[in-house]
């Protein structure tokens, strides 16, 4: 059935069963004014026999003499004692004959009724003739009024039925108004319907229906225009989709993504090349690749990931047939995970080379330290060099000591964070304290050059980590701002925000900023932006390394931009735990 035809049969029968309801209600209304109006005449009638009896000496000629002016002609009136003795009937002329009325139901009804009020419908007795009754209990005896109940009389108790057919009339009217409404209600939705079916071929997407400019003719048009919308994102999809596919079977990163059941869904060449290094046997399948012990941590973090549900990332490196392998693991929350394979042993190797320069840096200027300190004590031994000139020598010479001694320890900071993180203890430590040592510290110098400190750090900032290198962070950071941010600075840090997994940090200041093409490289390690100038200053160029190192043994990141207004803002992350 059409769902016009179904809106029909609803409004039409939920209509008719109103209508129904109406016409029942208004059908006893009449009945019960129709009736009512037969009690009224009745009971004047009643009135004015009680008023003509009590004016008047009893006498039943009178009183029948009475009655014969009255409209009715078929009007039975009966007079009736409070003991039920009939004392008149105009239908009985001899009342003797008569039974005791005491019993009959509305004078019994007459006898109870707060209003001394009866009425009943039966057969007289005594006539054997249907009468309408209504008796009225007075102060001395009881007056009933009864017309034959007959068909005249039931005529007229009958309701009128003209307000029925009145209603048959509207419910036909409103029969041929739904159908119409029905129809146009419906004419959307067909329209709608016809689109769907058209777009079951994929080519008829474009086809172009026309619906009612109606509020539903208006939705139905948005439907239809953002079903076309999907469609050709969807198109868009699948066009990136396949460029991705070619994308990742060209890369050079080993890709592999799997079901929750650990079965390959999608991986590349470089992939199944570099499972085939790692497994040192032929893989007729990838999935064999979760069998190797080298991959047993992984392996683990992937059934723990699928357990939680929760988005995780796990990366560890493996050396295997003379290579170095950077493995990554993305469990994500649709229970499918993702495992990336980069072969980064030029990239290790190139930071070997850079250790072992650093070393080789290390060892060459412990030379220079030992030759000046041997200077300084050839010259205090020389009594032929004046005082003046001695001192001065001996403050170079001493200088120069402690900036090597500062590189050294440098040196020695940096290898030990990325060569031996364990060396480095974890434990709670309040960063806002560590602050405010570093700002105690350096408080001469600040004072110096006249650096105003904003510190918006809360009172306690908690995380599992290592003192010393936090310690090394915000120590570093001032002294580079001191160093090469002027004089006048306001120098700003402040928390701005946490997760749940880290803090933000914000470290910056309004002095002279860094050129934009030195900002990529100002956390490698003995970069200067200007090197005679900073030699001048002092310091050892590897301050913003062992920055950077340290935030990154914290699990965090760091990066440098220029603020617009002026000066230098580094942002920065730190793991809670």
């Amino acid at each position: 059935m059409k769902l016009n035809r179904r809106l029909f049969l609803y409004f039409f029968s939920t209509f008719f069963i109103l209508m129904i309801v109406v016409g029942f209600f208004q059908y006893q209304r009449e009945k019960a004014f129709r009736t009512e109006q037969l009690d009224q005449l009745l009971s004047t009638y009643n009135q004015t026999i009680y008023k003509f009896i009590e004016l008047n000496p009893w006498d039943t000629k009178s009183l029948s003499s009475f009655l014969q002016v009255f409209p009715d002609s078929n009007l039975r009136v009966t007079v009736i004692a409070p003991d039920g003795g009939v004392m008149y009937d105009s239908y009985v002329p001899d009342v003797s004959q008569l039974e005791n009325h005491i019993d009959r139901p509305e004078i019994a009804e007459a006898m109870v009724d707060p209003l001394g009020k009866g009425v009943s419908i039966r057969k007289s007795t005594s006539t054997n003739i249907d009468f309408y009754y209504l008796a009225h209990k007075f102060d001395h005896f009881y007056v009933r009024s009864a017309l034959p109940y007959n068909i005249g009389l039931i005529v007229m108790l009958k309701a009128n039925m003209h307000f029925l057919y009145f209603m048959v009339l509207v419910l036909l009217l409103a029969s041929l108004m739904l159908s119409v409404i029905s129809k146009r209600i419906t004419r959307s939705i067909d329209r709608l319907q016809l689109f769907l079916s058209s777009i079951e071929n994929e080519k008829a997407v474009d086809s172009e229906i026309v619906f009612p400019e109606d509020e539903l003719g208006q939705i139905s048009s948005n439907i239809v225009k953002t079903y076309k919308k999907l469609w050709k994102t969807k198109s868009q999809v699948k066009k990136e989709r396949e460029k991705l596919i070619q994308h990742l079977q060209i890369s050079q990163e080993g890709l592999g993504i799997f079901s929750d059941e650990k079965k390959e869904i999608l991986v590349n060449s470089h992939f199944i090349l570099y499972s085939r290094i790692l497994t040192d046997t032929n893989l007729y399948s990838v999935e064999a690749l979760f069998l190797i012990p080298e991959l047993a941590e992984i392996n683990a973090f992937v059934d723990e990931g699928l357990r939680s549900k929760e988005l995780n990332r796990k990366r560890i490196t493996i050396e295997k047939s003379g290579k170095v392998f950077l493995i990554q693991c993305i469990v994500f929350k649709d229970e499918t995970f993702e495992i990336s394979i980069n072969d980064i042993t030029a990239q290790e190797q190139e930071n070997r080379l850079k250790r072992h320069l650093t070393q080789n840096i290390s060892h060459e200027l412990k030379t220079p330290v030992s030759s000046i300190l041997g200077y300084m004590e050839s010259i205090v031994s020389n009594p032929d060099l004046t005082p003046e000139r001695q001192r001065f020598f001996i403050e170079r010479s001493f200088q120069q000591a402690q900036r090597l001694t500062a590189l050294l320890q440098d040196i020695s900071t940096l290898n030990k964070i990325e060569e031996s993180t364990a060396l480095f203890e974890k434990e709670i430590v309040d960063i806002a304290e560590i602050v405010k040592d570093v700002l105690n510290d350096v408080h001469l110098q600040l004072e110096a050059k006249r650096f105003k400190v904003i510190n918006n750090f809360p009172d306690e900032l908690k995380i599992m980590g290592n003192r010393s290198l936090i310690y090394s962070i915000f120590r570093n950071l001032t002294d580079n701002a001191l160093a090469y941010a002027g004089t006048n600075i306001t120098l700003e840090m402040s928390c701005y925000r946490e997760d749940e997994q880290f803090y933000y940090f914000s470290f910056s200041d309004n002095g002279n900023g860094v050129p934009e093409e030195h900002l990529v490289r100002i956390f490698e390690r003995f970069y200067r932006v200007d090197k005679g100038r900073s030699r001048k200053m002092g310091g050892t160029g590897l301050g913003l390394a062992i920055v950077k190192n340290a935030v990154i043994h914290h699990g965090g990141t760091i990066t440098a931009k220029n603020i617009s207004t002026g000066g230098l803002n580094y942002i920065f992350s730190l793991k809670k735990n």
